[in-house]
């Protein structure tokens, strides 16, 4: 089967041009200049005038909540998500039940997204106090990496032996992304907010309990740490300027991840969202959002994801205590990166860097993330045109968005996962499956 993409402007290794892209069966086959007329003869042409053709996005932080928790998302319904959103891949996070601790855990997920996952697939193996001969022994090829929880989060994957640590700084041969709050900090918080405000604080301490020093103490330890053993460390969902001091544009062994909410919400939105913009680690201040939105262009930022969390809104009922941390965010991701670049805030180009070929780098991920002859033709397609979000647009299970509201300049028209087009102007091929992805 071949393909032709023809007249649009592709968004690629720093350079925007206009060009069409052939895709023969699942991979990409030719990239032709527009001076240039195709000569062959198309099963199939998409003309595509207008729109922009970035690589299909990897998004390497997701909860895709399968397995145990499918009554708010599993990993057919958030693959489909994904697709609307330009998502060709997805590396799903380990706090799952059970925890995604063993080989064995891997393989069921595996297993399970190979017959459900309308998009590609890999899922982290999470690090525990006691997994160390697992993490050992995973294959190199079959994971991004290990998932470390220095602070406890949704879960209660906790790492918090120093012993421990240390022996996975030193032993691991694969990447380390980190979630790194204090939690000794954040419990000395919390209880300050109980005494203050009684059992439920509400939602607007959030960022004052999971405080910027609750990050800057365990950002610093896992830097400190890396910087002893030579490890590649990966720092999940930065939130405040402080913690940007740690990283060096010139340093591809500690790198630190943003992801869409801390980069679109601040502490002012939690009067008009309240528990919708309740994640963890916290949304914070205007001046830590502006710090990482500048942090996106100076090399400080290597990636940006979504930590997308759905929840159930009943879940999400409550203040500090009882209110579940996290949302969904992978079907707006694109559109609301996008809508940064409208702002001035960052290059179309950057974008593709921070959200396909950086996340394909950092990885090592097997011939994706870039639109190059003889990769796998993963492709997202744009459009400028209005996309207002309400009620009667989600597509989502968990049934909300705190984008709900928010009207994008652009919108995802078409998505191509391995040379399938899984994805017309919202509109999902159920026939489409996703492949497992492969490291180097």
């Amino acid at each position: 089967m071949k393909t032709i993409l023809k007249n649009g402007i592709i968004v690629n290794e720093g350079v925007s041009e206009r060009a069409s892209v052939v895709i023969t069966d699942d991979r990409i086959t030719d990239i032709i200049d527009s001076n240039m007329s195709p000569r062959e003869n198309y099963d199939n042409t998409v003309d595509l005038a207008g729109c922009f053709v970035f690589p299909g996005i990897i998004d390497s932080h997701v909860h895709f909540r399968e397995p145990g928790m499918t009554h708010k998302a599993d990993m057919e319904s958030e693959s489909r998500e994904a697709a609307r959103g330009g998502v060709t891949t997805f590396f799903d996070m380990p706090n799952t039940v059970p925890q995604t601790t063993t080989a064995e855990a891997i393989g069921g997920k595996l297993e399970r997204a190979a017959k459900v996952s309308a998009v590609n697939y890999a899922f982290f193996i999470g690090a525990t106090n006691d997994n160390a001969e697992e993490l050992a022994s995973i294959d190199c090829h079959m994971v991004p990496g290990i998932k470390l929880f220095m602070g406890s989060s949704t879960g209660n994957m906790l790492v918090d032996r120093r012993e421990t640590l240390e022996q996975l700084f030193k032993n691991s041969t694969l990447p380390i992304m980190a979630h790194c709050e204090d939690t000794a900090i954040i419990n000395r918080n919390m209880e300050q907010a109980k005494k203050r405000f009684g059992g439920e604080p509400p939602v607007a301490c959030h960022p004052s309990i999971r405080s910027e020093e609750a990050c800057y103490a365990s950002t610093a330890l896992a830097v400190s740490l890396a910087r002893k053993f030579n490890a590649r460390l990966h720092v999940a969902h930065l939130t405040t300027a402080r913690e940007l001091e740690l990283f060096r544009p010139d340093d591809s062994n500690i790198t630190a991840e943003a992801v869409v909410a801390h980069l679109w919400f601040c502490d002012e939105d939690y009067e008009r969202l309240g528990t919708r913009i309740k994640c963890n680690p916290a949304v914070k201040t205007a001046a830590d959002r502006d710090a990482l939105r500048k942090a996106l262009t100076d090399g400080r930022i290597t990636t940006v994801s979504t930590d997308h969390a759905p929840h159930l809104l009943s879940e999400k009922e409550g203040g500090c205590c009882s209110a579940a941390s996290g949302m969904p965010m992978v079907r707006y991701s694109l559109s609301a990166m996008l809508q940064l670049v409208e702002k001035g805030v960052l290059s179309m180009e950057r974008v593709a860097h921070l959200m396909c070929h950086q996340q394909a780098r950092l990885f090592s991920v097997r011939e994706r993330g870039f639109i190059r002859k003889g990769y796998k033709a993963d492709l997202a397609v744009v459009s400028r045109q209005p996309l207002h979000v309400d009620k009667e647009s989600l597509t989502c299970r968990c049934g909300w968005s705190p984008m709900e509201g928010e009207t994008f300049d652009w919108q995802v028209v078409h998505t191509f996962c391995n040379g399938r087009h899984v994805c017309n102007n919202g509109i999902i091929d159920d026939s489409v499956r996703g492949e497992q992805v492969m490291f180097r």
